[in-house]
């Protein structure tokens, strides 16, 4: 039958060993690595991904135009079906006006069964080619709770290989101890002589 008896490393006692101590002051310092400093690291890095995000998607909104355009030519549809943010999407021909009331036409991106007449959005650079549209709310939120999930996962990861290589060398260590102990202990046990 085995007694566990808690907190012997905290204790003085004749068996515990200076390796014992380091290694349960190294346990508490892990145990608030993982469940303060990783969190707290995590939601920093969140909170700055999102200003990020925030940003980009302030200056592509600045340097984009939004317009809306009529669909006049799907030839192309059949040659570049693609999937874009959960739809299906074609390239078409588009028609729109400009405040100063001149024609303009692109090839963009529409939604799967817009017709020839339909109206779509369309985003455009400063060259007035067809670009995506600027992230909305949700990507930017998904962005930042992505990039504080990997920091908060890759830095639970790293505490914990660290610790598994600092018990490695607290193990060796300790039976070094109990090795040179062994060796005064032993010759008086067995009243051998050395």
């Amino acid at each position: 039958m085995r007694t566990r008896v808690r907190g012997w490393r905290w204790r003085r006692n004749p068996l515990r060993r200076r390796s014992d101590v380091v290694e349960a002051w190294i346990t508490v310092v892990v145990a608030l690595l993982l469940f303060v400093a990783a969190p707290l690291l995590g939601a920093a890095t969140a909170w700055w991904g999102y200003g990020q995000a925030r940003a980009i998607v302030a200056e592509q909104r600045a340097e984009r135009d939004h317009v809306r355009a009529t669909v006049v030519d799907r030839s192309t549809a059949t040659l570049s079906t693609e999937q874009l943010g959960g739809q299906h999407s074609y390239r078409a021909t588009v028609h729109w006006k400009t405040a100063d009331g001149t024609e303009k036409s692109t090839t963009a991106r529409v939604p799967a069964g817009t017709r020839h007449g339909d109206t779509v959005d369309v985003w455009l650079d400063p060259r007035g080619r067809s670009v995506p549209p600027p992230s909305d709310g949700a990507e930017i939120w998904q962005h930042s709770a992505t990039l504080g999930s990997f920091t908060t996962i890759g830095t639970a990861l790293t505490v914990l290989l660290a610790h598994r290589a600092v018990r490695a060398v607290a193990l060796r260590r300790r039976m070094a101890e109990w090795d040179r102990d062994w060796a005064l202990t032993e010759p008086r046990w067995t009243h051998r002589r050395a």
